[in-house]
């Protein structure tokens, strides 16, 4: 994993430890939000939703790092990108579609009347084109396909912000914002309002806090690539197993699924070697 002190504001790490900082969250939120959309934004109280990286790998859960919480306004879901896989662009709308569907969930409690469902902004800081249209922002929103100009609004917005876009005559202070968060130097902090956000950048990073809870993210992940490699590993030999077996002869079901169920190396490698020296698929049986 990348060194806390070398990453950039479209790291999710470092972004979600600035955002979700006791001391400069709402401060640098608040300068963040405001360069994007171009409006004043009130208070905010930040909402820390992160899990930790691999409390559940294998589950299909949304990853929100953080809500921001405007007072009597919306509720506001940034998430730095810098994946930029063709798989991952192809599913972006639907990962959007999730998102919005997640924080909705979580704030219309049973009995609230639909009215008081809040507006939602959910920003995208990419950087990679997710359109391949070359635009800074991208807005999306929904509405009728027969008649475009129908006053439609639910309440949901998404803003995807291409940090090397150039169309569409984004603001001076938003191209140097793109920068700073791609590039979080002090040499790209141009203005006063991106000195003080790199101040503030430079204090989390050497917060004592954050990088404790960064090298216990890194220790989880670890541990879950290790067990991943691990699985991987085991998964294959069952299967070589089962493939020297099945010249053999025809393997019972119940041996088929005891063995790729199995998953202590030592019984595998010792399984495979007896696949390997049995002359049928009995005598495998016989010698177990």
């Amino acid at each position: 994993m990348k060194k806390l002190a070398d990453m950039n504001l479209v790291d999710d790490f470092l972004a979600y430890s600035l955002t979700a900082h006791k001391r400069y969250g709402e401060e640098a939120s608040r300068f963040i939000l405001e360069c994007i959309l171009q409006r004043r934004i009130g208070h905010l109280t930040i909402v820390p939703q992160k899990v930790w990286y691999g409390e559940e790998p294998k589950g299909h859960g949304v990853r929100l790092d953080v809500y921001l919480d405007e007072e009597d306004g919306e509720i506001f879901d940034m998430e730095p990108d810098n994946n930029g896989g063709a798989d991952s662009v192809a599913t972006l709308p639907r990962r959007v579609r999730f998102y919005h569907a997640k924080i909705d969930a979580g704030n219309l409690t049973a009995g609230d009347d639909y009215s008081t469902l809040r507006n939602v902004l959910v920003i995208f800081i990419a950087t990679y084109d997710p359109f391949g249209r070359k635009r800074m922002v991208y807005t999306i929103k929904n509405g009728c396909v027969e008649e475009p100009d129908l006053a439609y609004e639910d309440g949901a917005k998404t803003i995807f912000l291409y940090t090397k876009g150039t169309k569409g005559e984004p603001t001076e202070e938003l191209k140097q914002l793109a920068r700073y968060m791609e590039h979080s130097t002090a040499e790209n902090a141009k203005s006063a309002g991106l000195a003080r956000l790199h101040e503030m950048v430079t204090e989390v990073k050497s917060d004592r806090e954050v990088g404790l809870a960064y090298m216990k993210a890194c220790e989880i992940e670890r541990r879950i690539r290790e067990e991943g490699k691990a699985e991987g590993t085991a998964e294959g030999t069952a299967e070589a197993v089962l493939t020297l077996l099945a010249a053999k002869g025809t393997v019972p079901p119940q041996l088929e699924r005891a063995i790729a169920a199995q998953t202590d190396m030592e019984t595998l490698n010792r399984l495979l070697l007896l696949a390997a020296e049995a002359a049928s698929v009995e005598e495998f049986q016989t010698r177990l």
